[in-house]
């Protein structure tokens, strides 16, 4: 039997649908539930061999254990060690490498030194020129942290003035500041498996409840290029990012769209806010990502998706959990190594030469 397991926090309708999707349409040798963690013990294998995880960005511990559970085998969505690493600054970059469209963005220092540094600390960091800062986004802007999510710490700045406002009350936040986009259509678009992608026209600037309340104003031939393209990006951006479950949010400028917010690996899932039509698609989507990587996955393996700019080493080098002796048997003697098979074992794994583009 393997089991598939979704670990969440608040959230009601997404994670029962899940379950009750996947087992309606799973062999009998896979079932889903909601994972159940007792004790967590380095080096020792989860009873999962896929988990949907939903959560672990709110709760360290869940995500130090998804990385234990990753490393003995299970197939963890979305890959948590990527997941610890990613941020919106490094993403947009990565935008622009994949060749997708992104809004003028600069990092800013923390306005506060972090805790344990001194002048000392900052001595290879020069000042910023402000004005020229404001001259290359121009205003209106937005100032936002370059890693988190859930609109928090967002301000809107229409002037200098505004941005010191702000900047001020940002503490040991290291910040983003991106021009802000005038635009005509709006989209949210998820991906699922880094294949299937739904559009749904959503209106950011209404209450929660009726975001996704909203048509797409560009019709005809350019409708159906904008979709085409923004289907293209989702696709590029995922891949690039290898992210199994995503939204991208597009806002469309010039009949451009311009990618704004594409690291949600835990997005809205719930069928009051997304509407029944678009949650059905995402439930389907899921428990057929889930049955699938639970058909795939191989215990003691590395079973996550890397993006194409993270190349881990290759499959063949990586360690493998070492298997467990019956407890009535005595371990067996290792056979000795030929000397040509102990120059292989030692030589260095050759690294990757894709382009991450």
């Amino acid at each position: 039997m393997k089991k598939i397991g979704i670990l969440f926090g608040q959230e009601n309708t997404f994670p029962q649908a899940f379950v009750d999707r996947v087992n309606e349409k799973a062999p009998a040798d896979i079932r889903a539930e909601f994972v159940h963690i007792h004790q967590v013990e380095q080096h020792v294998a989860s009873d999962y061999a896929v988990i949907i995880d939903r959560i672990s960005q709110d709760v360290p511990f869940y995500r130090a254990f998804l990385k234990n559970a990753a490393l003995m085998g299970t197939a963890v969505i979305n890959n948590p060690f990527w997941w610890s690493a990613d941020e919106k600054f490094f993403n947009n970059a990565l935008a622009v490498r994949l060749g997708v469209p992104v809004p003028k963005t600069l990092l800013l220092p923390s306005k506060e030194r972090p805790t344990d540094t001194s002048e000392r600390s900052f001595r290879n960091l020069g000042m910023m020129d402000w004005d020229a800062a404001f001259q290359h986004i121009g205003f209106p802007a937005y100032m936002k942290p370059h890693s988190g999510g859930g609109w928090k710490s967002v301000y809107k700045l229409e002037s200098s003035d505004d941005f010191h406002r702000a900047y001020a009350e940002t503490g040991q936040l290291v910040m983003l500041l991106q021009e802000a986009v005038d635009f005509t259509d709006y989209f949210r678009c998820y991906c699922i498996g880094g294949k299937d992608v739904l559009i749904m026209p959503y209106e950011p600037r209404n209450e929660p409840h009726l975001r996704y309340a909203t048509e797409m104003k560009t019709t005809g031939e350019a409708g159906r290029k904008l979709l085409a393209t923004m289907k293209d990006y989702v696709l590029k951006l995922n891949k690039g990012l290898g992210y199994d479950f995503n939204t991208v949010e597009f806002a469309v400028r010039d009949g451009i769209p311009l990618a704004i917010d594409f690291g949600n690996p835990a997005p809205d899932a719930d069928i009051n806010s997304v509407g029944q039509q678009n949650f059905e698609w995402v439930v389907e989507a899921a428990a057929n990502l889930a049955i699938a990587r639970a058909k795939a996955q191989k215990p003691g393996q590395d079973n996550l998706t890397w993006g194409t700019f993270v190349h881990p080493s290759t499959a063949a080098a990586r360690p493998k959990a070492a298997a467990k002796p019956a407890a009535a048997k005595a371990p067996a003697a290792k056979k000795a190594a030929t000397p040509k098979a102990a120059a292989k074992e030692s030589a260095p794994a050759k690294k990757s030469t894709k382009s991450a583009s």
